[in-house]
């Protein structure tokens, strides 16, 4: 799948860069060509040298360094691309990417670049959890740019856990199968995301902190992964995920009859969306004037969305989502079981970093036999990667 593609292979600095010289070359064993652009970090790990006998093009290392007269450098490549890829991608230059700084060659051939991105991170393993990183990185998928993620085990500095390079043979992999059609092809694809608003009176309403990330994350993933993509969504201010067709709704009655009138025709219906579970017994069409003394507002029970799903579903796939903020295990096995799902991810919104508001969140994936799957902290987009591939794994076992 890679003979004849054109890839630019970032290299910035890290001492991960000796991976990619194992990169280039496997690159061009499946039959790319390949050009090198390496940041002047990169150099003091490996010379250019090494690149270019491995490529057999020029290495690219500096703005000014026009080697053709007749074109603008940065641009032609930029322009040459077919595909992008940035391994070993440090912090520094995602920060970079992220905040539209162009300062050296790399960087600036990224911003001229419309091909896709692939980004294949390596640092410390604090580095990578760090706030700024996480939210460069988020900022960067939310653009389209597409993540390998690093793998764990023992890092140059020392220490143990989640940073190092992906191998190359991984690498390479991924790049093969991006033009194959992705495992929901043919697929409809449901996902509920954002707040319910229960109106008390026409300027007051009841609802809940939720933003709508994670709902919108899992459909722009669904999209990617070729699913025809139905996302109901509460009020929120999200941008609607390339290739999903978007249902806007305010309270929870509105979302049941979008959902419901959908149903039917549906593969895998993701419940996401944070439902207010009760709504005002009377509302007014006026606006309430403030009276003496307290004043009590009635509740009444809203419609059961999911539970009322898993009573219908034949053939469907159905996911929902738990937010706890004690015994999360014990609230989600409980929800799994009383309303038939076949899977439920169950997160503590009480963990800093995770749930509503946050780019990032971590959760337990538990499927229909109760085995359990941890999902540590990462973006919201990586989150719905990780989803998917859990949802891949139960529909195949069946």
């Amino acid at each position: 799948m890679l003979k004849g593609k054109r890839i630019v292979l970032g290299v910035s600095g890290g001492i991960a860069v000796y991976k990619a010289s194992a990169l280039t070359s496997k690159l061009v064993q499946a039959g790319a060509e390949v050009k090198v652009i390496m940041t002047e970090s990169a150099m003091e790990f490996v010379t250019p040298l090494t690149f270019q006998a491995l490529s057999r093009n020029p290495v690219y290392t500096d703005t000014f360094d026009e080697k053709d007269p007749r074109y603008i450098a940065h641009i032609d490549l930029a322009d040459w691309a077919d595909l992008f890829l940035i391994a070993p991608a440090t912090a520094n230059i995602i920060g970079k990417l992220a905040n539209g700084i162009a300062d050296d060659m790399l960087s600036t051939t990224l911003l001229a670049t419309e091909a896709p991105v692939y980004v294949a991170p390596a640092m410390n393993v604090h580095m990578y959890a760090h706030p700024a990183v996480i939210k460069n990185m988020t900022t960067l998928e939310q653009w389209g740019y597409k993540f390998i993620e690093p793998g764990e085990g023992y890092l140059a500095c020392g220490y143990v856990g989640k940073g190092r390079l992906e191998e190359p043979e991984t690498i390479v992999s991924v790049l093969k199968n991006i033009d194959r059609p992705g495992w929901l092809e043919g697929k409809r694809v449901l996902v509920t995301a954002g707040p319910t608003q229960e109106k008390i009176d026409p300027v007051r309403y009841f609802t809940n902190p939720s933003t709508g990330k994670m709902g919108f994350a899992l459909a722009g993933e669904a999209a990617r992964l070729g699913a025809a993509v139905t996302l109901v969504t509460g009020p929120v201010q999200l941008d609607t995920p390339p290739g999903v067709d978007r249902v806007d709704v305010t309270t929870a009655e509105e979302m049941y009859q979008a959902v419901h009138d959908r149903f039917g025709t549906q593969d895998i219906v993701i419940k996401s969306a944070a439902v207010a579970d009760y709504r005002p017994a009377i509302t007014y069409d006026h606006k309430m004037k403030k009276q003496p003394g307290d004043y009590v507002v009635e509740m009444e029970r809203t419609k059961d969305i999911l539970k009322t799903l898993g009573k219908e579903k034949k053939h469907q796939f159905l996911l929902g989502f738990a937010a706890e903020t004690t015994n999360p295990l014990g609230y989600g096995k409980e929800k799994l079981e009383k309303k038939n799902l076949d899977a439920i991810v169950v997160n503590n919104v009480a963990v800093e970093g995770a749930g509503f508001g946050h780019e990032t969140n971590a959760a337990i994936y538990i499927n229909r036999n109760f085995e359990e799957t941890e999902l540590p902290m990462m973006s919201k987009q990586q989150l719905a990667q990780h989803i998917f591939n859990q949802i891949k794994l139960d529909i195949t076992h069946e």
